[in-house]
């Protein structure tokens, strides 16, 4: 199985279009979880807090498995099904499209809906970056001060990534490493080196 996924490169936001009267706000955004869907809509519902319909579709992980299409008021299958089908049709993942829909006065019909959402979903992945993403795992790692150069010379030789450096009578250190590379950073360590290394996530 492979441990890379493809993704949009970073936050696409205000893309609008009108339809009847009716303005759609358009945004898009990489997400490694629900917690950052949660995070983004609420950002959203703050912009937006009179907007008629926040609808919105995303996937999480390489299966695909993990997914949901929301409608928000919206005729059932009228428009976060049609966004839904625009991220499985540019075969991305980990991806949160959402369309704000302010309400113009004159109703589309379900057809005209599902024209309009699918179309949000197409205005807005046309302005993304795609690229190709590595499955990681999240480790703690505590040391001594004098392996500092060592862990971080392991670090940049498998393309990891340190996310957060705390220094008190030892080093911590929390990295990123992908996944299909991580038993071989840890064994590196395990082999020469007395540390403490956890598994995070």
């Amino acid at each position: 199985m492979t441990d890379s996924y493809r993704t949009i490169e970073k936050p696409i936001k205000d893309i609008i279009f009108k339809e009847l009267g009716s303005k759609f706000i358009n945004y898009a955004y990489p997400i490694e979880n629900e917690d950052d869907i949660k995070t983004y809509m609420e950002q959203l519902y703050e912009l937006h807090p009179d907007a008629n319909h926040h609808c919105y579709a995303y996937i999480l992980g390489i299966d695909g498995k993990n997914y949901r299409a929301n409608d928000d008021g919206e005729p059932s299958g009228s428009a976060g099904l049609p966004i839904y089908n625009q991220i499985l049709s540019a075969e991305i993942t980990n991806v949160l499209i959402v369309s704000v829909r302010y309400f113009g006065g004159t109703k589309l019909g379900i057809p005209g809906l599902v024209k309009a959402y699918k179309y949000a979903a197409q205005v807005v992945l046309e302005e993304a970056n795609i690229v190709e993403r590595f499955i990681s795992k999240r480790i703690k790692m505590i040391f001594n001060y004098d392996q500092q150069g060592i862990v971080e010379r392991n670090v940049d030789r498998m393309d990891g990534d340190i996310k957060d450096k705390n220094f008190t009578d030892k080093c911590m250190f929390t990295i990123s490493i992908r996944e299909s590379k991580l038993d071989e950073f840890i064994a590196m360590f395990d082999e020469y080196y007395q540390m403490e290394i956890k598994i995070i996530d």
